[in-house]
């Protein structure tokens, strides 16, 4: 699976974990230097409280368009370590 923006490839790995229709990548597949940290938190019932990044890509930034859970609840720990994407990225295989 990939993960694109702005015609780059921010994540590809064959280990992606499907968790509510969103592909979660493990980090070490993602290209940690397209992101950058935001302040921005969300909270899920059953998952934990998520954090995110935004994506800087070709001159571009798309706000908060990768999330992750630091800490996921006992019910998402096999999220633990990875990340998701949204708000115009494109995944596909």
């Amino acid at each position: 699976m990939k993960a694109i923006w702005n015609d780059q490839v921010i994540a590809e790995s064959n280990d992606t974990i499907v968790v509510e229709n969103n592909h979660y990548f493990p980090k070490e597949s993602v290209r940690t230097d397209l992101l950058k940290e935001s302040a921005t938190h969300t909270t899920c019932p059953w998952k934990g409280l998520a954090s995110y990044y935004s994506i800087e890509a070709g001159g571009q930034t798309n706000k908060d368009a990768a999330w992750y859970y630091p800490e996921p609840k006992d019910a998402a720990k096999q999220i633990a370590g990875y990340v998701a994407f949204w708000k115009g990225v494109k995944i596909t295989d």
